[in-house]
């Protein structure tokens, strides 16, 4: 293998970028330290009915900063629009895209986007039966701002599979993957500032994510492999593959893997392309399915989908719907209000700690197959391929989480300066990548093309190690670690 230089891809990559972008806003962010609000003119939706004065269209999107709150409902947009599209259409030209295309698709996108995010927080979907007369409506949805994501789901999916000329169109700037680390990097602000306040929690979920995910990838691997090559008669490199994809973190270990394995060019495309597939799915029944179910274990249900999703875009984004319904459910349960954020931190925690395998594994693989069973003369593995291989955004949402740790151990009094350039980053920002994931998820999804392509055996392999193995494993797993912590409560 050819050895590479640490700085390799550090401004041509996807994963680089989305560290450099997020924290571009994260050090905007910080400047409120010094008495300057640099962020509050991201554009935020609430819940809204009709077109009065109250409660109404015009007033359901505003700057979450209280300083820029005369920019109104159009200035708080096009300042937004503005604001993401000049480093996003710089960070373009760098990653060598199609910079034109790049800009009127994200243009389109964005537009999508909001209009999507308002529509989702209208009363009808977005309030609790505790609060619809708030809203003069009779009956409500109770979905809390996850009906946000699975409208922009559902509407990505129509163009991704009814209009396909658009979506190609749209396709060079509907990018989930930079999307959700972007996101990801954001949500450490979250996790940092809060962790001030509920830091027992924060270490214990640290912990107890580290150690499932352990024991649960020492579990997953071998055994997705053994059912690959027992039962299902797969050939060594493709069962190494396909188990790294339904093991570890579903697009990127497959590649990796298949990188480190010197498999087809075909295994890793099918078995990616068989990952969206089943992310979507994943992502539309186990949110609700773990309501239903697990509403007195939040963050068991947390745990377990971080480690049985295996895309980080849809484990994220599942984790943030199940937040909503979730905290919405509880609420109308016994009147308790949970946090927002807990639930989703908990699946994205454990998903965290298994994307860390991802490099040490894929180097694993390599030397495995360069000097075990390819025996490859002269073939060298360089330890500099795990850095190459290691997620560059899990160290991102570390940083921005020990960041804002950091600074408010260090001077408690800094806490509201703190907030006000924090709440518009890891609220905002991130919920507007998890809402441009959702959105570019959808498009990139073409159910025809998936059906077209000759799977074999691997999507039987697939339904049975993630439904009948994967899935209850991760649960007990969960279980074991995470049972009896309580997400904190709004005082």
């Amino acid at each position: 293998m050819e050895k590479r230089r640490w700085y390799s891809g550090i401004t041509s990559t996807e994963d680089w970028w989305s560290v450099w972008l997020a924290f571009f806003f994260i050090f905007l962010g910080l400047c409120s330290l010094f008495g300057v609000d640099l962020v509050g003119w991201i554009a935020y939706p609430s819940k809204w009915s009709g077109f009065g004065e109250n409660n109404g269209l015009f007033s359901a999107i505003k700057p979450l900063g209280k300083s820029y709150q005369a920019i109104g409902f159009l200035g708080s947009i096009l300042f937004t629009y503005v604001a993401f599209s000049i480093p996003l259409t710089i960070a373009a030209r760098f990653m060598k895209w199609d910079v034109k295309q790049f800009f009127f698709g994200w243009t389109i996108i964005f537009a999508f986007t909001y209009l999507i995010w308002i529509i989702g927080h209208h009363a009808f979907f977005a309030a609790n039966t505790l609060n619809k007369e708030k809203y003069d409506m009779s009956m409500v949805l109770s979905l809390g701002g996850g009906a946000s994501f699975i409208i922009a789901l559902i509407v990505g999916l129509i163009i991704g599979n009814f209009f396909k000329k658009f979506a190609k169109y749209l396709s060079v700037a509907a990018k989930p993957e930079l999307f959700i680390k972007i996101a990801i990097v954001f949500l450490g602000v979250k996790v940092g500032y809060l962790a001030f306040k509920a830091s027992g929690f924060i270490f214990d979920l640290a912990i107890a994510g580290a150690a499932a995910t352990i024991v649960a990838y020492l579990i997953f691997w071998p055994g997705t492999y053994l059912i690959a090559r027992k039962v299902f008669k797969l050939p060594r490199k493709t069962s190494a593959v396909i188990s790294s994809g339904i093991s570890i973190c579903g697009v990127s270990a497959a590649v990796a893997t298949a990188g480190a394995v010197l498999s087809k060019p075909l295994i890793p495309s099918r078995v990616s392309a068989l990952i969206v597939v089943y992310a979507v799915i994943e992502l539309v029944i186990i949110p609700p399915l773990f309501t239903a179910t697990m509403i007195e274990e939040p963050v068991v249900a947390g745990a377990a989908m971080g480690m049985a999703i295996k895309t980080d875009g849809a484990d994220a984004a599942a984790g943030a719907i199940m937040d909503e319904l979730m905290r919405n459910k509880k609420l109308e349960m016994d009147g308790t209000a949970w946090e927002e954020g807990f639930i989703t931190t908990s699946a994205i925690m454990t998903k965290i700690w298994i994307d860390m395998f991802i490099g040490i594994w894929a180097f694993v693989l390599a030397m495995i197959w360069v000097y075990k069973i390819d025996r490859t003369p002269g073939e060298k593995v360089h330890a500099s391929e795990i850095w190459h291989r290691f997620p560059k955004f899990v160290i991102g949402y570390f940083l921005s989480w020990f960041i804002y740790l950091g600074i408010l151990f260090i001077d408690k009094e800094l806490a509201d300066p703190a907030k006000i350039g924090a709440v518009p980053v890891e609220k905002g920002m991130r919920k507007l990548f998890f809402m441009l994931t959702f959105f570019s998820i959808g498009v990139n999804t073409d159910f025809k093309k998936l059906a077209e392509a000759r799977f074999g055996k691997i999507i039987f392999l697939y339904l049975i190690a993630l439904f009948v193995f994967i899935l209850p494993v991760a649960i007990g797993i969960a279980w074991i670690f995470h049972h009896g912590m309580k997400v904190p409560v709004i005082q």
